[in-house]
């Protein structure tokens, strides 16, 4: 045990099929990006990953943590944690999928981003006790969220949020951290062109439709925008989708743009559960969306949950069902 209580694995011989382990530190590695939050936790990274064993690797730029997670799954890497926010985890689960190894990998969380939305909801506090749930902790496989070909673990939003996403800036972000996006958002709301959308949402087989001008449309996979903070059934195969309907500016700014106006019963907002989902913007009108934070543009973009696809290394706060516990 360490001063902390968790226990160290670096003398481990064997993983828990009783394989021996391979390599400098076996099947366990860390994928890092250097720059995630404040860009201060690369030196406790390294050192708690030698306390419990794992090699680590860092990413350079955009699109290198896809290419280390596949690199990862050619070394025989059991074991993957991931020391980033929610859009290095993106890229992370992106080259998993892509390697076809998602049910041979079990993911562990170090949150070391700004939001850090993913590790909240799966109960990971810090980033040593995401190495010690990776070893120690419960593993639950968790839906993963595919919006066309490309995946998304938190959430997939078109419209305000999605701008607001990708026009607040880094240093914003390091100064008052997830505040940031509420910030920019109200800043957005007052310049901003309503979405004119096409819904349709299948839930059980059946059908629910909706045609309209939308401030945003926010589709959780393990995110419930119902509830500021809350935790949707990551377990289930369906996605929670609010839209926001346009609304006069004052009224979202008054309620925290878009934020607080979702924990609360308006007739503006609606909420939906679908297991498949398609979004169209009316007259092929392109709509910006963010994956987990990464923005690209569609005409039409249809999603669909993979239920159980994820292993992920889960906290004790965690609860697959949370309106059951």
């Amino acid at each position: 045990m360490n001063e902390n209580g968790h226990r160290s694995t670096r003398s481990q011989n064997e993983d828990e099929d009783g394989s021996r382990l391979v390599g400098a530190n076996g099947h366990r590695r860390v994928v890092m990006n250097p720059t995630s939050g404040s860009g201060d936790h690369t030196d406790r990274i390294h050192a708690l990953a030698d306390e419990y064993g794992y090699d680590v690797v860092e990413t350079s730029g955009p699109g290198d943590g896809t290419a280390l997670a596949q690199a990862a799954v050619d070394d025989d890497i059991r074991r993957l944690a991931v020391a980033g926010g929610d859009g290095t985890l993106h890229e992370v689960v992106t080259g998993l999928l892509e390697a076809d190894a998602l049910g041979d990998v079990t993911v562990g969380i170090l949150p070391v981003g700004t939001a850090n939305i993913f590790a909240r909801n799966v109960g990971v506090d810090d980033a040593e006790a995401g190495f010690n749930l990776l070893e120690n902790g419960e593993r639950r496989r968790i839906d993963l969220g595919m919006a066309g070909e490309e995946p998304f673990v938190v959430s997939t939003v078109a419209g305000l949020t999605a701008e607001t996403s990708a026009a607040t800036s880094a240093s914003l972000k390091e100064r008052i951290g997830s505040l940031a996006f509420l910030y920019t958002g109200i800043k957005k709301t007052m310049e901003f062109e309503s979405l004119h959308l096409d819904v349709e949402a299948i839930s059980q087989g059946e059908e629910t439709t909706w045609t309209g001008e939308a401030l945003c449309a926010l589709v959780g996979n393990v995110r419930q925008f119902a509830k500021e903070g809350g935790q949707s059934n990551a377990e289930d195969g369906l996605f929670d989708v609010v839209i926001v309907e346009e609304m006069p500016p004052q009224n979202v700014v008054a309620e925290a743009a878009a934020h607080r106006v979702l924990g609360k019963g308006t007739e503006h907002v609606v909420h939906l559960r679908a297991s498949q989902l398609t979004v169209e913007g009316l007259t092929n009108e392109t709509v910006a969306y963010s994956l987990d934070g990464e923005v690209s543009e569609h005409e039409q973009l249809v999603l669909h949950s993979k239920p159980q696809a994820l292993s992920v290394a889960v906290g004790p706060s965690y609860e697959a069902n949370p309106d059951s516990a």
